[in-house]
Parts: C-alpha cells; sequence; structure tokens
C-alpha cells in the first residue's frame, strides 16, 4: 500500500493535450523561460551600460548561447553519463523527447559558443562569460522545476514530511527527497541572487574580467555536490572515486573557477556606470 502521508507523484510533462510523446512539454518551457529571461538581463545590462555587448547583438548571442547548450547538453549526457548507449543505440542520440541532458556538458557547449561569437563580434571571451554566468541560473532554475515535473532525476528515500513517491523509480512505493526542488533552489536561485547581488553592487566585472565566471563556478560545483547529497544516483551509472557523477565532474569547475581568479585581466575602459 502507497503510504497516505506522502504526495504521489502524478504530474504530466506536457502542457495542455498531446499526441503519443509529441505536445508541449514543460521541458521545452523550461528552456525557452530560460533564454527569455537570459535574454531580457542582457538587454537591460547594455541599456544600463554595463554592458560591452549591443543590446541589438544579444539576440544573436543567444542563438549561438542555444545551439551551445543543446548540443553540449546533449552530447555531455551521453559521454558523461551514458557512453554505452550511444555505442549500442546511436539513433537514441536524436530521440530528443526520451530526455537526457547534462548540466556540465552544456557548459562546456556555451564555453564554445562563447569563444566563437568573442572572436566574431570583438568582444573579450571573459566580459562575455561573466555577463552569461550572472544570468545562466535561471535557466538552470526552470530546468530543475522541469526535472520535477517530469518525475525524473528524483532523491534518495526519505520520511521527511515533504517527501514525494515517485512512482517511475526503481521502488515506486517509497517516499524520496524531492531533489529537484532542493537543486532549483540551490543552483537557481540561491545562484541566481549570488551573480546578480555581484554583478550590481559590485565593479568586478569591469576592474577583474572572468572573476565572477570563477566564482559560479566555483559556488555551482558547490551547490550541485550539496544537492547531489540528497539525489539517488542515475540508475547504471557507476560511482566514480566513491563520489557521483554530478559530484566528481564538479570537481574540474572548482579548479577551472580558481584558474579563472587567479588569472589576471586588465580592466575594462571605464566607460560603464558605477
Amino acid at each position: 500500500m502507497i503510504p497516505l502521508a506522502f504526495w504521489v507523484h502524478n504530474l504530466s510533462p506536457f502542457l495542455g493535450p498531446h499526441w503519443g510523446a509529441f505536445g508541449i512539454r514543460y521541458y521545452g518551457l523550461a528552456y525557452l523561460l530560460g533564454f527569455v529571461t537570459a535574454a531580457w538581463l542582457l538587454v537591460r545590462y547594455a541599456r544600463t551600460e554595463r554592458s560591452r555587448l549591443p543590446a541589438g547583438k544579444v539576440a544573436d548571442l543567444m542563438v549561438a548561447i542555444i545551439f551551445g547548450v543543446l548540443l553540449g547538453g546533449r552530447i555531455g549526457s551521453f559521454v558523461l553519463y551514458h557512453p554505452d548507449q550511444l555505442l549500442h543505440d546511436p539513433l537514441s542520440f536524436f530521440r530528443l523527447w526520451e530526455g537526457g541532458m547534462a548540466s556540465h556538458g552544456g557548459m562546456i557547449g556555451v564555453a564554445i559558443a562563447l569563444i566563437w561569437f568573442s572572436r566574431s563580434e570583438k568582444i573579450p571571451f571573459r566580459h562575455l562569460g561573466d555577463l552569461i554566468v550572472s544570468v545562466a541560473p535561471a535557466g538552470l532554475f526552470f530546468g530543475r522545476l522541469a526535472n520535477f515535473i517530469n518525475g525524473e532525476l528524483w532523491g534518495k528515500p526519505s520520511q521527511v514530511p515533504w517527501a514525494v513517491i515517485f512512482p517511475a523509480s526503481p521502488y515506486p512505493l517509497m517516499p524520496r527527497h524531492p531533489s529537484q526542488l532542493y537543486e532549483a533552489a540551490l543552483e537557481g536561485l540561491v545562484l541566481l541572487g549570488l551573480m546578480q547581488l555581484l554583478f550590481w553592487k559590485t565593479d568586478i566585472v569591469r576592474r577583474h574580467p572572468g572573476r565572477l565566471s570563477g566564482w559560479f563556478l566555483i559556488a555551482y560545483a558547490v551547490l550541485r555536490a550539496i544537492g547531489e547529497v540528497f539525489r539517488e544516483p542515475d540508475i547504471g551509472v557507476n560511482l566514480i572515486l566513491g563520489l557521483s557523477r554530478g559530484t566528481f565532474y564538479s570537481i574540474f569547475l572548482v579548479v577551472a573557477g580558481l584558474i579563472l581568479i587567479a588569472w589576471k585581466a586588465p580592466p575594462l575602459p571605464d566607460t560603464q556606470k558605477p
């Protein structure tokens, strides 16, 4: 019998009617909301003269970022978490409706997109990176909410009053931490608040290009590791050195963040408002 004290996850991954695997998915809406929020903030940065990215170029940058996130996240999901699946069922890469995105892979994809855009538009790479990390947590927030709605990436078994029963989990009657919501709060709201505070209340973006990106990578890695404490490891994915893959890969983000913080760069020209 299902314990009556816990809510049973019964949310549909679709908004409104759908036909088989096709319809308006919350996961797709999460990406849309993330990109729209990021674009709105980037335009606001430009209009307040805190950005070297003109408002008219925001749309171009967002197109590059979208490709970077989708390709990097998709490739990263297979390479970092399910390499055997790509070898035995390569066509699964194109079955987007089955899910499968990795945030670490998405970050690599975004970095490559930023390198291309920086060279194309002659805008300093580290400055573009600082702009993107200040808005990226919005996408992480919506993405984790979509994970919860989809009933995926569930947490470890728990008896906390707010535990949720996920029927799609290996033990469908066992209440679990809603770790997706924990991660939405940590990687999304907390990280977004920190990035926005540093962006608007300090002069770090102008005086120390790249340093905000470094702090983002470190903060994300720490908050991700905290979330992984409550999250059930992916089915069929082995631990690395006793760590979940999400935690293990985050170690490299800390290293990259420290390098960016220590890598001194000349300040940007002082044409922005204080």
